[in-house]
């Protein structure tokens, strides 16, 4: 069994997709520190021709707090205002009839009060749209009992718990986990690394890794399914 344990990001790019449709079981890390200037509340979208930063506004930001105790302070302004950039930016993109509606519905919906529940909310979302079929946890929920063992040995324990084979993590804790460290508990370490994908943004230069947003406004879902393969594990 395959397991990967992340941060919950709002609307992230594919690689984050790529890496929750590697397995079997994705947690979301929602019971860790929250990231200022991270992607949790925030990504980018296409803005005439541009990368552009949209944020999910919150109460209290700190480092000091999980991302579970966070909460949006993301009223009906903001959220018609950041629909309304969104309508602007990609109207004219090939798939904007088909996926803006959802998006408009999943950001009028004021039922989420936290930064954890609207991230995770909108990778379910994407998920589901996409058909993607992993099992989703939450390690506030389900690992609890965990929280106090340090950064490694705490996913070895959520890896045992689950009888997860294989870990797979971003490619950027290739510094930070050690593959010795899993494999003295009978669990494989591998590390996912996105290969460079484009497509057509409109009729110029290409802008990489933006939200997943993006890629939906240009790409139809069959085409995203290929693309959620286009990585390799090391």
């Amino acid at each position: 069994m395959k397991i990967a344990i992340m941060q919950p990001y709002s609307f992230p790019y594919i690689g984050y997709f790529q890496l929750l449709n590697a397995v079997d079981t994705f947690v979301f890390y929602d019971d860790v520190s929250f990231i200022k200037k991270g992607y949790i509340n925030r990504n980018s979208i296409l803005v005439n021709k541009e990368k552009n930063q949209f944020v999910i506004p919150c109460k209290m930001i700190s480092q000091n707090k999980r991302i579970d105790e966070i909460e949006l302070s993301f009223d009906e302004k903001a959220r018609h205002k950041l629909l309304k950039t969104i309508k602007l930016a990609y109207r004219r993109a090939p798939y904007f009839d088909s996926f803006y509606p959802i998006l408009e519905d999943y950001f009028l919906d004021q039922s989420m009060t936290t930064i954890s529940e609207f991230a995770i909310g909108s990778v379910k979302l994407i998920s589901n749209f996409l058909g993607i079929l992993t099992q989703f946890k939450q390690s506030s929920i389900e690992y609890a009992e965990s929280i106090n063992l340090n950064k490694t040995d705490r996913l070895i324990a959520i890896c045992k718990k689950e009888n997860a084979s294989t870990y797979i993590n971003p490619i950027g804790g290739v510094e930070l986990y050690k593959k010795s460290d899993f494999e003295e508990h009978g669990i494989s370490l591998k590390f996912h690394k996105s290969n460079p994908i484009t497509y057509q943004q409109f009729d110029h230069d290409f802008v990489n890794w933006l939200s997943i947003i993006d890629v939906l406004m240009f790409n139809s879902k069959e085409e995203v399914s290929v693309m959620l393969n286009d990585y390799e594990l090391l």
